[in-house]
């Protein structure tokens, strides 16, 4: 049975915003971290976008000892309350890999009402402000390498695994609570098995004999996941509000993977022998499992299975990718980067996933722009990051 994390810290400052109906309590125990989790499952009831997340992954997500991500973290989470009802949660966390002075907030739900928000950031930055916090930053659930940012366009369409579905109201309240952008990141999704022309006349010229693409070895699973943890902390370092993999967290994402991991669809390209860029795809579980409404008993489990290995699902999302950074930018670089998506791509579509996300972006990160754009990528999804000095 998952521990709920049970935070001492989340009732250290006073939790009642002044002036309004608005209550705000601690989501601590387990009575009350199940109430949590499942408050967007009341908020989102008429939303037939939503798709509702395993109750079991969100609570090992929440548990200490089901997160890596609180070894290095501190966190505490809050539901708003009216008139005996739940109508909206927050969380905050202090991640010590994310640099000093810098605290960010997430789990972010509410119903559509300024002051329920209100309430809830100031809650969060009155405990970020006690630990000498200056700045904030989210949404992320909880970390930047797990869900990030707040959709802010590309409604009418469903999340792929791992990004969110926000209702429209939340940023403009946000805003209204004295929340900025701090940085928008885009979702690109291909739905084309063949690559545009260009990028076929580039991949039809023989390769650089120093040069060769390769399928991940599932009979070494755990170094592979090793090799490419170790591209992805170097290609993404250079990148705004980067943090390192810790290895706990590379061990837990290898398990949490490999349930849907099919090595045809995991590419490394090596250069001179040495792994340089990798991708990772993995169908779209939200597809298998968005009418079980979070559960998995008792018939969930068969449904997914037969969905994920014989009904098949249409859709995936590559939520991993990376080029060491001594070859970005270079004309080796982005080669490296059109061999594994061809690769992907053409894989993926023998399996019958003919609409493929790639995601998520930095807007300012043009290489990687250019490269999703290049392979017949179109922007259809924003998240945005916001940001408040506190």
């Amino acid at each position: 049975m998952t521990d709920y994390l049970d935070h001492p810290l989340a009732t250290a400052v006073p939790e009642r915003p002044a002036a309004t109906d608005v209550e705000i309590v601690s989501a601590t125990g387990r009575a009350a971290m199940e109430r949590f989790i499942r408050l967007p499952f009341d908020l989102h009831r008429d939303d037939p976008l939503w798709v509702p997340p395993l109750l079991m992954e969100r609570r090992a997500a929440l548990s200490p000892k089901g997160n890596p991500f609180f070894r290095h973290a501190d966190a505490a989470f809050w539901i708003a309350r009216r008139q005996g009802r739940d109508v909206g949660r927050i969380s905050a966390q202090i991640d010590r890999l994310a640099g000093a002075g810098t605290g960010h907030f997430g789990m972010l739900a509410a119903v559509d009402d300024a002051a329920v928000v209100a309430a809830l950031t100031e809650t969060a930055e009155r405990w970020l402000r006690a630990r000498a916090v200056g700045r904030v930053l989210g949404p992320f659930n909880l970390s930047i390498n797990e869900e990030t940012g707040l959709l802010v366009d590309g409604f009418d369409t469903p999340p792929m695994l791992m990004m969110g579905h926000d209702r429209p109201h939340l940023g403009p309240l946000l805003e209204r609570a004295g929340y900025t952008k701090a940085k928008d990141v885009l979702a690109y999704l291909t739905d084309d098995p063949e690559l545009p022309a260009g990028i076929k006349a580039i991949l039809d010229r023989p390769l650089p004999p120093n040069v060769r693409v390769r399928r991940l070895r599932m009979a070494d699973y755990r170094r592979e996941v090793g090799t490419l943890t170790d591209i992805f902390n170097d290609a993404w370092s250079g990148n705004w509000g980067f943090v390192p993999l810790t290895p706990d967290e590379v061990d837990h994402m290898a398990r949490q993977m490999k349930p849907l991991i099919d090595e045809r669809l995991v590419w490394f390209a090596e250069v001179d022998g040495e792994p340089a860029a990798f991708a990772v795809c993995l169908p779209n579980l939200n597809e298998a499992i968005h009418d079980l409404n979070g559960r998995l008993l008792p018939v969930g489990w068969a449904k997914l299975l037969w969905r994920l290995k014989v009904s098949g699902v249409r859709s995936a999302r590559v939520p991993l990718m990376g080029v060491r950074r001594k070859h970005a930018g270079s004309m080796m670089g982005s080669l490296l980067a059109f061999l594994i998506m061809a690769a992907i791509r053409r894989e993926a579509a023998a399996l019958g996933l003919h609409r493929i996300e790639m995601s998520w972006v930095l807007e300012d990160n043009r290489p990687m722009r250019r490269i999703a754009e290049a392979v017949g990528g179109r922007a259809y999804k924003t998240y945005r990051i916001y940001g408040k000095a506190l």
